[in-house]
């Protein structure tokens, strides 16, 4: 967490229900700070539908956390912001054959956009999250991104796309802090959230991605073959696959992954060799910098391609137009189209783009 600021700042934080904003609420409390809850709703399906992020059993222990710890506790109405940036963003995506992340974009536009909108006019100087990532303070006023201290939690990866204006007014609490450090911190101030599971699903999916697709996306079946072009079996639409995937093929003979997909012929490409799922590169846009100024390229980093990939060296270079090229250093498996690569320098982020 950022050092030196005066204690009479206020700060809201963004409140779920569960154990890491919790304690970061109460640690800028104990620490001095005019410390405000906000818990934001977010967009579900149907009158019956559910948020894991705002539940009402997620509601209702943010509100416990909020009295026993003594700061009030506010509720934002976010659902048509975050239908429009971030579920319909999840469905066109996946629609175009790509797969989505879409808590990347619900930290840009949402929580680090109109949350920290929505604060500022409230008259906070700062808004905190429970990340497990942590903000320094370099030379000309430039902020730097860094992992969280708990490797195995950090979640800077989903922040890449965040901006200088942005990192100025945001606190990561326990960010320095391991998630077992936070746990026995929450039992010590006896907070009701102390024991409260992990969540790791898409928050507005109620069980399987693909049931959640099929109520707005149309299938259109077609084959399945694999390298040869030997017709092994039928999809039900190439939007419900994604690159690497074996399960749910129900095909013969397996394991069977998935490689490519055809848009122009709706052919679905397996193969039996996961070393058919390695590429030496890729294209990439959207590419964002943490700094807010692109480096002298082409430049040696550290890519992660998804969430828990393990990071790769790389070289990323520019070509024509808005597009990029990441070359590895050693072929990478299953890369697919709609994930974010993020670049690492050691603990630093930065900055990433989206898979073309």
């Amino acid at each position: 967490m950022k050092t030196g600021k005066k204690k009479n700042k206020k700060i809201v934080v963004a409140m779920s229900g569960g154990v890491d904003s919790s304690v970061s609420a109460a640690l800028l409390k104990q620490t001095g700070f005019n410390v405000v809850g906000v818990m934001m709703k977010f967009w579900k399906e149907g009158s019956d539908g559910k948020n894991r992020c705002c539940s009402i059993e997620s509601e209702k222990l943010a509100r416990l956390v909020a009295k026993k710890i003594g700061i009030p506790f506010y509720v934002i109405n976010a659902e048509r912001e975050f239908k429009k940036k971030v579920v319909d963003y999840f469905i066109k995506e996946y629609k175009s054959g790509n797969t989505p992340n879409p808590c990347v974009v619900c930290n840009k536009e949402i929580k680090f956009g109109l949350l920290v909108d929505k604060a500022l006019k409230m008259g906070a100087d700062y808004v905190a999250t429970g990340h497990y990532a942590r903000i320094l303070g370099g030379s000309a006023n430039k902020l730097f991104l860094l992992k969280g201290r708990d490797i195995e939690k950090d979640q800077s990866y989903f922040l890449w796309q965040l901006n200088q204006k942005q990192l100025s007014k945001v606190l990561f609490p326990v960010g320095g802090y391991t998630k077992t450090q936070v746990r026995e911190l929450a039992k010590k101030l006896d907070l009701p959230t102390a024991e409260t599971p992990e969540s790791q699903e898409v928050c507005f999916v109620q069980d399987t991605t693909n049931n959640f697709l099929k109520k707005y996306l149309k299938a259109k079946p077609g084959n399945i073959v694999d390298g040869n072009g030997k017709l092994v079996g039928k999809h039900f639409g190439l939007c419900f696959y994604t690159i690497g995937q074996r399960k749910g093929l129900e095909l013969p003979q397996g394991p069977w992954f998935v490689v490519a997909k055809d848009f122009k012929k709706n052919i679905l490409i397996v193969s039996k060799n996961k070393k058919d799922l390695l590429s030496k590169d890729l294209i990439a846009n959207n590419v964002s910098w943490i700094s807010g100024k692109e480096p002298k390229l082409p430049i040696k980093i550290k890519a992660r391609i998804r969430y828990r990939a393990k990071e790769a060296g790389a070289t990323v270079y520019k070509l024509r137009g808005k597009n990029y090229k990441l070359v590895f250093d050693k072929p990478q498996q299953a890369i697919t189209p709609g994930q974010s690569a993020v670049f690492f320098s050691g603990q630093q982020l930065l900055g990433g783009c989206i898979i073309k």
